[in-house]
């Protein structure tokens, strides 16, 4: 059969390649159309094009280098998504290694055992002349006052021997230690001190950005902030 090309109209219902060419598929993409759409369309496209005005190499090379594109972005999601995951596994996998160890827990419980000494570590900030400790028992009753004079800034340990104020050793339990630092201007400042506990448990916090640290002593605390870690 044999067309006539000055009275051939295609149907209204087929899309001509006039109407078709013009779809932006970069801002398609951009909306989050997938693989198997994008060849759909692209497709369908070349299914209904107008016999008379085909397609031109350029623009069939240039639609094609688009999809490759596509193809290989979609491959590089899924290839990181895999990575992501398995270091996340191996991440957990390194931190059970933790269970049993000692870590050190920011504004955690002092767990005075067989009246052994706790040590503790603070952060001294710039400026700081005196270093003071402030030892409470579980219903918050003051036991001992400790002076560590001046120290150097940065982290440094701390050590409660397990003793009152009279000389008294305490009995086993849960004590809570504060650390104070008066300035130049003998402004007292409370700073966190972290004190040993031990490692119960491990998980992942909920967006998987860092390692959960659950502890004997109930207390929970992220990996990134564990000051010490003794076995």
């Amino acid at each position: 059969m044999s067309v006539n090309a000055s009275t051939y109209t295609p149907p209204a219902s087929i899309p001509t390649l006039a109407g078709s060419q013009k779809v932006d598929y970069t801002k398609v993409q951009n909306e989050q159309m997938g693989q198997k759409e994008f060849l759909t369309l692209f497709t369908t496209q070349l299914k209904n094009q107008n016999p008379l005005d085909p397609m031109q190499n350029e623009q069939f090379v240039a639609q094609l280098a688009q999809f490759s594109q596509l193809e290989a972005t979609t491959n590089m999601s899924t290839n990181l998504n895999t990575l992501i995951a398995t270091l996340k596994g191996q991440q957990l996998l390194n931190g059970s290694a933790l269970i049993g160890k000692q870590v050190a827990v920011p504004n955690g419980p002092a767990i005075l055992k067989n009246g052994a000494p706790i040590s503790g570590v603070i952060s001294v900030p710039e400026g700081a002349r005196a270093v003071n400790l402030s030892v409470y028992d579980a219903n918050g009753v003051l036991v001992k006052s400790q002076e560590l004079g001046r120290q150097l800034p940065g982290d440094v340990t701390v050590r409660w021997d397990g003793t009152d104020n009279a000389g008294t050793k305490m009995t086993d339990g849960s004590y809570k230690v504060v650390a104070t630092v008066t300035g130049m201007g003998g402004t007292v400042t409370k700073v966190p001190i972290a004190t040993p506990d031990v490692v119960k448990g491990v998980t992942m916090n909920s967006d998987g950005s860092d390692l959960v640290i659950e502890t004997q002593s109930g207390a929970t605390v992220n990996f990134s902030q564990v000051k010490q870690i003794k076995g």
